[in-house]
């Protein structure tokens, strides 16, 4: 049965959308940023220096998280703008 509705209609010689390519790798970049840093644990295994009485170790993986956030964001916008403006739902915001 039929419920009123128009099939949809897909064009298998359309593919994927156009995408800037080096956006879209500097947004990977952007995401292994922190991956990287917190898996070197050397670099920040220590007690010195303290912040606010807590130990280098605590507030340095703390901090990460803010610098995840910001480079996610980032890494976010850039692939949007990479996409451009066809692939974005109608009324999505910018």
């Amino acid at each position: 049965m039929n419920s009123g509705n128009p099939p949809q209609q897909t064009r298998p010689d359309q593919g994927p959308p156009p995408t800037d390519k080096t956006k879209m790798a500097i947004a990977a970049v952007l995401l292994m940023i922190p991956i990287v840093a917190l898996l070197w644990v050397p670099s920040y295994a220590k007690a010195d220096p303290e912040l606010f009485g807590f130990p280098f170790f605590f507030w340095y993986q703390f901090l990460w998280v803010f610098i995840c956030s910001a480079l996610t964001w980032t890494a976010y916008r850039l692939t949007l703008s990479a996409r451009g403006k066809g692939s974005r739902p109608a009324g999505e915001d910018r």
